[in-house]
């Protein structure tokens, strides 16, 4: 907030800045400015602060990104109680072998492994929110290319109450998510990771892959919400 000629005298003197030369705190500027990180008044691009009013210096041409640890520390507690709650359901649902395959690694491609067959299987993507109006995802390349070759893939959408708890729980459509996804338009550009806005007619109330609901409908939460279409009564 000083500008960029105090804080180069405070890179420069002060102890706790001295693990970088001044010469690499220039090179990590002029980098900076060489992504369009900062603008031409030597202002970020990108605000960190946890303010929400900008003071008007970037101009309108100048994609401001705002970001701060706290809401990335929130939306982070916000996905690992939508885990947990639906863990939860589904062993309070009596499903035999539920696994938290997330807290091992990422590499999966989904967060939850339940069973109670052999033939019936689920490996359940969890994606968590507070909202009730309105359910936005993040859905990775990883994770569509698994469910891509998987069809006991499932993502579930979670909506998690104050307390942690899980307010209600839908499944998202597959189909929908082949449609919503976008396109590689060049050999050399490919997307990682693509924002969703879920429509009502692509969520379906309750926790089901193509042969078995996992939850049964007396485990279910009642909240409605995200105006879900009616769940298909030939699941069971």
């Amino acid at each position: 907030m000083a500008g960029i000629p105090r804080v180069r005298v405070l890179f420069t003197h002060h102890p706790g800045y001295a693990d970088l030369t001044p010469a690499q705190y220039a090179e990590g500027l002029a980098w900076l400015r060489c992504m369009g990180m900062v603008t031409a008044a030597g202002r970020p691009v990108v605000d960190i602060s946890d303010g929400e009013a900008g003071d008007g210096v970037v101009t309108a041409s100048v994609p401001a990104v705002r970001w701060s640890q706290a809401a990335e520390d929130a939306r982070r507690r916000v996905g690992a109680a939508g885990e947990q709650a639906l863990l939860g359901l589904l062993r309070e649902g009596g499903v035999p072998d539920v696994r938290h395959v997330a807290a091992e690694s990422d590499a999966y491609g989904y967060d939850i492994e339940a069973a109670r067959s052999v033939s019936e299987r689920a490996h359940v993507e969890v994606k968590s929110t507070m909202d009730p109006t309105r359910l936005v995802i993040h859905l990775t390349r990883h994770e569509y290319e698994v469910m891509a070759r998987d069809k006991e893939w499932c993502l579930a959408a979670v909506l998690v109450g104050r307390d942690g708890s899980a307010v209600n729980v839908a499944t998202v459509d597959r189909g929908w998510l082949h449609s919503a996804v976008p396109a590689d338009q060049a050999r050399r550009g490919r997307w990682e990771s693509a924002r969703l806005e879920v429509p009502p007619h692509a969520l379906v109330p309750g926790l089901a892959t193509a042969s078995w609901r996992l939850l049964p409908d007396a485990w279910l939460p009642q909240c409605s919400v995200w105006t879900c279409q009616p769940a298909s009564p030939a699941l069971v």
